[in-house]
């Protein structure tokens, strides 16, 4: 029964892990509490089907259980030991599953394994709520039964247990058939990196006599030759970009709101004339989205002014199923669901847009060294040709921070970019700040610190981020002082 308690912990802080809910039926179960374990394994979707009617083994699912109790037992102590342990049972993952294909027929004995099929991985993290992983798949292809989905998880072996429960349990219940398509992040430091065009690692496909298949695309994981990812690299290039402009929509809802108190009426309030350039433009994919994504952020925002907990998830599922039925492609929520911050780095001289432990871009900038203040700041102004000119000191575009004299903006000195010989602003190169100004909207966090928490290189897209302008964006009415 101690560990029952401990899985409902679990449970009422991650009720999206249909994992644990699944675990925690097995304990009901065990100890004859049939209604509960029903309850349970109804919450658990296709986690239930998949795994109670496979050949997983059962030392794997006893290992992901241990770590979740012993993640809630860290947690009641306030400790965080939890990483550490987990981190020593990813590597018994990885010696255990080498290589598996998930198939029905209950208590078969191991997986058969077969060297194309699901590759090993270790446990994740299960000692804080991720909500940048596989679990939230922000990204159908199609509406349909039959469906393709993309999701992105750091590269290296393949499919962890809560990255796998994480995609049987989405969708519709986990009985569909679909297939899901896993694309790697290589990571830097702290960071993931969100590069232009990620390879697709492993796709998990379930079928409709209830068989689901891992299939590995890395050949050093999986220690084969992998088929050829054919036209999943397309239809993956285009959910990237899709993900982008849901991102920028989803953080110029949450910025209007932290701003104004309240959500936008309609997209055009959003991107209307200056001041009101929260967005620099639209696409007809966050048109569509807009609707979808604002009922998510009021269910959101509900949550929080009433301090629950208890009705949010089920009444952010709805709203999320709402977004999906909108179909094309695009209204779902999107995988880059935290907000996108800006991070400066002035010992490396690197801006970057974030989102969570995300690093979807990195720009060389230039700076004024110890003129450069170090704090947190929020963009109140975005500017095209600020004071008129379109190729002055402050370039074609100017991003204002926390109204004060130090703005991000172009430079017609493009030779100071990576020193310091400005008065205190950061300068960018015209193509750098052009993306900029598209890709962070009005109320967007920026961070500057002393250094040394960016990687070195740059990461920006052969094909830049851009929206199609909306409004007058020009401020003839003030001449900006900003300290350049």
């Amino acid at each position: 029964m101690k560990n029952s308690q401990y899985l409902k912990q679990y449970v009422q802080k991650h009720p999206e892990n249909k994992m644990a809910w699944y675990l925690l039926g097995k304990e009901y179960k065990k100890n004859g509490q049939d209604g509960k374990a029903n309850y349970c394994f109804n919450q658990a979707g296709g986690v239930y089907e998949a795994f109670e009617q496979s050949k997983v083994p059962g030392d794997m699912l006893r290992e992901y259980e241990e770590g979740l109790l012993r993640s809630a037992r860290e947690r009641e102590r306030r400790t965080g030991v939890a990483r550490k342990l987990l981190l020593s049972l990813s590597l018994l993952l990885l010696v255990l599953t080498p290589a598996a294909a998930i198939a029905p027929g209950k208590d078969s004995g191991p997986l058969g394994r077969k060297p194309d099929k699901a590759q090993s991985s270790g446990l994740p993290d299960l000692s804080e709520d991720h909500h940048d992983g596989p679990g939230k798949q922000g990204g159908s292809e199609t509406a349909g039964v039959d469906s393709l989905r993309f999701t992105a998880s750091e590269a290296g072996g393949g499919p962890s247990v809560r990255d796998l429960a994480g995609i049987l349990g989405s969708g519709s219940g986990g009985r569909a058939p679909s297939l899901t398509a896993v694309l790697g992040m290589q990571r830097s430091g702290k960071w993931l990196l969100w590069k232009e065009r990620l390879p697709v690692v492993y796709t998990v496909d379930r079928q409709v006599n209830g068989r689901t298949t891992i299939q590995s695309f890395d050949a050093a994981a999986c220690v084969c030759k992998p088929p050829d990812t054919g036209p999943l690299k397309e239809k993956a290039a285009g959910w990237q970009e899709r993900q982008e402009q849901l991102a920028v929509l989803w953080s110029a809802l949450n910025g209007f709101r932290a701003a104004k108190g309240r959500l936008p009426e309609s997209l055009a309030e959003l991107a209307g004339d200056f001041p009101g350039n929260w967005l620099a433009g639209t696409t007809p994919l966050m048109k569509r989205a807009f609707e979808p994504l604002k009922s998510i952020a009021a269910v959101r925002a509900g949550r929080a002014a009433q301090g629950s907990a208890a009705v949010a998830p089920a009444a952010e599922q709805n709203a999320e199923a709402v977004a999906a039925s909108a179909g094309n492609g695009g209204a779902e929520m999107p995988f880059l669901s935290r907000p996108l911050a800006i991070l400066i780095d002035k010992q490396k001289h690197r801006l970057a847009v974030t989102s969570g432990g995300i690093l979807i871009r990195s720009y060389e900038v230039g700076l004024g060294g110890s003129r450069t203040p170090e704090g947190s700041f929020v963009i109140t102004d975005k500017v095209v040709n600020p004071n008129g000119h379109d190729n002055g000191e402050f370039g074609s575009r100017g991003i204002q921070l926390s109204d004060t004299n130090y703005a991000i903006h172009g430079t017609n000195e493009p030779d100071s970019i990576g020193k310091d010989e400005s008065l205190g602003c950061i300068r960018m190169k015209r193509a750098d700040i052009e993306e900029l100004f598209d890709l962070v909207p009005k109320g967007t966090r920026v961070q500057i610190v002393k250094g040394g928490l960016l990687p070195d290189e740059t990461l920006r897209p052969e094909k830049p981020f851009s929206l199609n302008a909306a409004g007058n964006q020009t401020n003839p009415r003030k001449e900006y002082h900003w300290l350049n």
